[in-house]
């Protein structure tokens, strides 16, 4: 969790299997997390990338691809030659169908010819960036094929979607445990490769001024966005058949409720933390099908502006069906029955098209109990809040009340901000970098265990089910550009409120130096 990549850190000898390794995964993420990677000195010193598709493709063509992924997605910027090519020369391509067993004991040779000219054992991470549809055929031939035998040397690494549904994600679970260890396998989560997500342990159990009032005592309520501008890009086809709730809310927004609700770990151990994720699932209050829209909200979006150009609605673009009712948006309102959290909501939230970028957890604090300043000292009072932003920039912000400079009681409200980029020299690794890197170090903390995954997906299976029984009539409901349907904001109670997103600019300067508060 949030470790630093050193240099002198002796890595074991590895081989990185990438299945689908000519396709835009491994073009766009994982090739540039792993030459960045290597520019930290944080790859093997005896390291090889087999990338294995169906394509016709010859080692200095997937190279000269790859190179160009480099350019443009590594945080280091265009590679330079000497660099690339030292890096470059550890990259060879296997062409191969997925479903035929002679790719995967062709594979098997090349790592038994790899650990022979190296004359040592090396870890193998088999990586699965195909379409989903692959992910319950691959295990089954590298398990009859004897690569996953050896349980402390093979790995094998699965992307999102674990299933569409409870019933497929338990079929596809049961599949990599036929051939795979539970402690084998890594189902990988970007988000929670995030600086940000994984400073949430760090903030909540490392600094015991906030680990008193993290409850219900104190806590009126939490709100969880992950917003994005963006439509449905080239993804169309896939997300049609999934839509916003599988894509986003089963799994990143479930994490990161995870990350703030859990209790107090008794070490840092993997699988310490990882159940105590699971049981806030666990304690979650069940979703009922006759009070779905009491705690549901989805929305789709029709045609409108956003930064100021005109956007097409979600069933004119590439891929979507022109009646489509799949949803580009979810309100989700969700009560954790523990000591900690009960009655205490949680807000979640997702959507495409919408005004900003934005994924923040907001934990709103209860008000005073007594206004013991004059009405008119405070009316722009309002209660205390905590925001960790996760994008678009990475930081924390504590809103509190202060007294406006003069000689009258007038209180207004100020921020005290932290901001990474600002605080640390040090440039945030990628997700996909600090993920890999954890995978190296058969470090499992960062990656969702069978249990949890199927637990998230209980819980949402009454909303799945409601709404699949119960077509949307008002699909299109809300415009590119705005905030969602007008529902979620019903969705609140009690005169809670969507926050804006929190900016987390530059603070407010004062001759030349930086100030840690600033008046909104």
């Amino acid at each position: 969790m949030g470790k630093e990549m050193k240099p002198n850190d002796q890595l074991e000898p590895t081989v990185f299997v990438i299945f689908g390794g000519a396709g835009d995964l491994t073009w766009r993420k994982l090739i540039p997390a792993l030459f960045d990677l290597s520019q930290d000195r944080s790859l093997p010193a005896q390291f090889a990338i087999i990338a294995v598709d169906r394509i016709k493709f010859g080692d200095e063509a997937l190279r000269h691809r790859l190179h160009d992924g480099v350019n443009q997605f590594s945080r280091f910027g265009k590679a330079k030659a000497a660099a690339w090519n030292q890096f470059a020369q550890h990259i060879h391509y296997q062409q191969g169908d997925f479903k035929k067993l002679p790719t995967y004991t062709t594979l098997g040779k090349q790592c038994a010819k790899l650990e022979k000219e190296w004359g040592t054992k090396a870890h193998r991470i088999f990586y699965m960036a195909t379409p989903p549809s692959m992910f319950g055929e691959i295990p089954k031939y590298l398990g009859k094929a004897g690569l996953a035998r050896d349980r402390k040397w093979a790995r094998i690494v699965i992307e999102k979607p674990i299933g569409y549904d409870l019933e497929s994600a338990r079929a596809l679970n049961a599949v990599l445990a036929a051939s795979f260890e539970e402690s084998q396998i890594f189902r990988i989560d970007h988000y929670l490769g995030k600086e940000t997500v994984q400073n949430i342990l760090a903030f909540r159990f490392a600094n015991p001024l906030f680990e008193p009032i993290w409850n219900r005592r104190y806590i009126d309520y939490v709100t969880i966005t992950v917003a994005e501008t963006v439509g449905v890009e080239h993804r169309g086809g896939y997300y049609d058949h999934a839509g916003a709730l599988r894509d986003m809310v089963q799994n990143h927004l479930m994490q990161l409720l995870c990350l703030v609700a859990m209790e107090p770990m008794v070490s840092f151990e993997a699988d310490e933390i990882r159940n105590k994720k699971v049981d806030v699932l666990h304690a979650i209050r069940a979703i009922q099908l006759d009070a779905i829209s009491q705690c549901a909200v989805r929305g789709q979006y029709g045609s409108g502006h956003t930064a100021g150009k005109k956007m097409p609605g979600y069933r004119e673009e590439d891929g979507v069906s022109p009646d489509s009712q799949t949803e580009t948006f979810v309100a989700l309102k969700l009560f954790i029955d523990n000591w900690r959290w009960q009655d205490v909501p949680f807000y979640l939230r997702t959507g495409k098209r919408l005004p900003q970028q934005v994924s923040e957890i907001s934990i709103q604090f209860r008000a005073v109990p007594h206004q013991s300043f004059p009405p008119e000292a405070s009316l722009g009072w309002q209660p205390s809040r905590l925001v960790l932003s996760i994008q678009p920039e990475e930081g924390i912000v504590l809103g509190f009340q202060a007294k406006y400079p003069g000689p009258k009681m007038q209180l207004r409200p100020v921020d005290m901000r932290f901001n990474y980029r600002e605080s640390f020299a040090a440039p945030s690794p990628d997700a996909y970098e600090t993920l890999l890197w954890d995978v190296m170090k058969n470090d499992a903390t960062l990656f969702m265990r069978a249990d949890q995954v199927e637990a998230a997906w209980q819980l949402l299976m009454p909303v799945l089910n409601g709404w699949q029984a119960t077509p949307p009539g008002d699909f299109p409901n809300y415009s590119a550009g705005t905030w969602g349907p007008e529902d979620a904001q019903g969705l609140l109670a009690h005169g809670h409120r969507w926050p804006l997103p929190t900016e987390l600019a530059a603070p407010y300067r004062t001759k030349g130096k930086k100030s840690g508060l600033k008046m909104k």
